[in-house]
């Protein structure tokens, strides 16, 4: 039996707002494994005005941020709970990024996000994002969830990696 979540129901995990609320509805999901969703890229967004205007394409960067949004809630599905004023869910890493095709106005993004890993508080997922079955981008994130009266302190992880994007995460709690 497929599970899924109308705009109403994303809000309730998502603080994004207008304009940037990536997610238009999740098509399916299984805890601790997966999610489908979908973003209708339409002619009216924000971010054609600049980006190109004589040739509109979604930026890379917000097909990532699609992605992200989408494993966020799969997050907080897997987790049974959902996200207080509190809360934030923290990017810390994207590796292995690749853009096969442009996502313009009147495509429909389908993101598939599955979990790979669970440690120590940071996720990490295998995701991809695919316009009428044609793969337009894929990528793997890693993210954190924390409170809001917590900084974040990121450090390069393994210096001697390849993997620049890849981070460390360590909580400090404010003194009051």
């Amino acid at each position: 039996m497929m599970k899924t979540l109308d705009i109403n129901q994303i809000k309730q995990y998502l603080p994004h707002r207008y304009p940037m609320l990536l997610v238009d509805r999740v098509l399916d999901w299984e805890s601790g494994k997966s999610i489908t969703a979908i973003k209708n890229v339409t002619a009216n967004e924000e971010f054609f005005n600049g980006h190109f205007p004589n040739k509109p394409v979604m930026p890379g960067v917000l097909m990532i941020e699609a992605m992200a949004q989408t494993a966020a809630i799969l997050s907080f599905l897997t987790m049974d709970k959902k996200p207080d004023a509190n809360t934030i869910v923290y990017f810390l890493g994207i590796e292995g990024v690749r853009f096969k095709r442009p996502v313009v106005p009147g495509d429909q993004l389908k993101m598939e996000v599955e979990i790979t890993r669970v440690t120590r508080g940071i996720w990490k997922y295998k995701a991809k994002g695919s316009v009428d079955g044609q793969l337009a981008v894929e990528a793997e994130l890693m993210c954190t969830l924390r409170s809001a009266d917590e900084t974040l302190v990121a450090t390069a992880a393994k210096p001697e990696s390849t993997a620049t994007a890849e981070l460390a995460a360590t909580t400090v709690t404010p003194a009051h």
